[in-house]
């Protein structure tokens, strides 16, 4: 699928397009901002933008109110229809959020039973117990998500909930021209429906992408011929960042052996997991890394690993954030883009990345491993790809067999000769591809 040799950009559009955190109810059309940040995509290679929620919504855009509309702090659906007709134009594909599993407490169905208690006839669009009551005192209980009452659960076993979900994906088709999505927690969500939405999904549009919001566990529960394409590769996630941090690349390599290794028992063979270095949920990597020196590093490691690479709107110049401030604190407001050494980095990694079918699809060998260095293979359709990565402060002379005399870096293009050992340079990556 086009997925599979993707590189994606996240934009938080309510934080990105500085809206009012809470919906004043005013309509002003600042996604088309986004217009004005297209060539700075492009720069940096991006060929497929991912926009985190952008229907009404009570607040921070997961609390939904209404699916088929564009939440009024961003303008109106057809501001937003500009929009993704433009970077179609350029060759950028979009994908959506999907919030399923839950809606805000201003979604109209959740309203109209507020009112009407049992006589509403989408009681059953929600888990409800008219036994209890809310901390909202609405006089009845229902479940939310992971205890949020905030966002209220879904009742997606339910045929009518399903199919005004499918009717919202059909018009965004319709509307936007999507070409998939992103399912929040998609690991709360119901499987029946999940089952449901691919084949719903597979009818609607050629290579219509569901990428599933997973942390930990068996992604294989989730990712397969019958529900997901892929999910978020948080262990991967985790091992990128803490690599660094503890100086030992022994992390990162065992996560990507026990996923995508030679082994027959590895998880993910064949699969293209979404990878990252930080999201709208996560620290900002640049306030993550001890170091800032590793801060190219880490996207090259990113890039040259098994998956599909995501960059999040303003990491890719070293924007800072951290968690513990508060969401709002990852999800700023830039007035432009920011075009500097590490943006310039990316793009070259991102060009290398797209062009190369081993670094899209290839498997994956471990050749070299030490604390402060790996060196990993990667091989597809007749092409042989080694991934050199120096975290050290100081150059490392790597000696190993690598099959052949000559390579040349797909990120510079300059000559590599393997004779006498290959030095890496301090603070260093490199995609050696080779001869033969």
């Amino acid at each position: 699928m086009w997925i599979d040799n993707a590189v994606f950009y996240q934009i938080y559009p309510l934080g990105f397009c500085g809206a009012p955190f809470e919906n004043d109810g005013v309509t002003v059309d600042r996604i088309r901002k986004v217009l004005d940040w297209i060539p700075h995509m492009k720069k940096l290679g991006i060929d497929s933008v991912y926009f985190s929620p952008v229907f009404q919504s009570d607040s921070h855009g997961y609390d939904t109110r209404d699916y088929f509309t564009i939440d009024c702090r961003l303008g109106t659906n057809e501001d937003f229809a500009a929009v993704c007709e433009a970077l179609h134009r350029e060759g950028i594909r979009v994908v959506l959020d999907g919030v399923f599993n839950h809606v805000g407490r201003g979604f109209w169905a959740f309203r109209d039973v507020q009112e009407k208690k049992w006589d509403s006839p989408y009681k059953d669009w929600f888990h409800i117990s008219f036994d209890g009551n809310s901390g909202y005192n609405d006089g009845f209980w229902y479940e939310g998500w992971e205890g949020h009452y905030g966002l209220v659960k879904l009742n997606l076993q339910n045929d009518q909930v399903a199919e005004h979900i499918f009717s919202a994906i059909t018009k965004w088709v319709e509307l936007f021209d999507i070409d998939g999505l992103r399912l929040d927690v998609a690991y709360c969500l119901d499987r029946n429906f999940l089952r449901r939405l691919r084949q719903f999904t597979d009818g609607l549009k050629p290579e219509f992408a569901l990428i599933g919001e997973l942390l930990h566990g068996d992604y294989n529960q989730f990712v397969n011929d019958e529900m997901l394409h892929s999910c978020t590769n948080y262990e991967c996630y985790k091992g990128l960042y803490s690599s660094f941090n503890s100086m030992n690349m022994f992390e990162i390599v065992h996560s990507l052996m026990r996923q995508f290794g030679p082994e027959q028992w590895t998880l993910y063979k064949g699969k293209h997991l979404l990878g990252f270095v930080d999201n709208h949920d996560v620290t900002r990597i640049a306030s993550m890394l001890s170091d800032p020196k590793h801060l190219p590093v880490i996207y090259g490691l990113l890039f040259g690993m098994p998956g599909i690479p995501c960059v999040y709107y303003g990491s890719e110049w070293g924007a800072r954030g951290k968690k513990e401030q508060g969401d709002n604190a990852l999800r700023v407001s830039f007035e432009a883009p920011v075009d500097n050494e590490l943006s310039e980095w990316i793009g070259r990694l991102a060009e290398a990345h797209k062009n190369s079918p081993a670094l899209c699809r290839g498997d994956f060998t471990s050749v070299v491993l030490t604390n402060r260095q790996c060196i990993f293979q990667r091989k597809a359709e007749g092409q042989r790809v080694l991934v050199a990565v120096n975290a050290d402060s100081v150059p490392y002379i790597a000696h190993f067999d690598a099959g052949c005399g000559m390579a040349a870096d797909l990120i510079t293009g300059k000559p590599h000769d393997f004779g006498g050992g290959s030095e890496l340079p301090p603070y260093s990556v490199q995609y050696w591809e080779m001869e033969r």
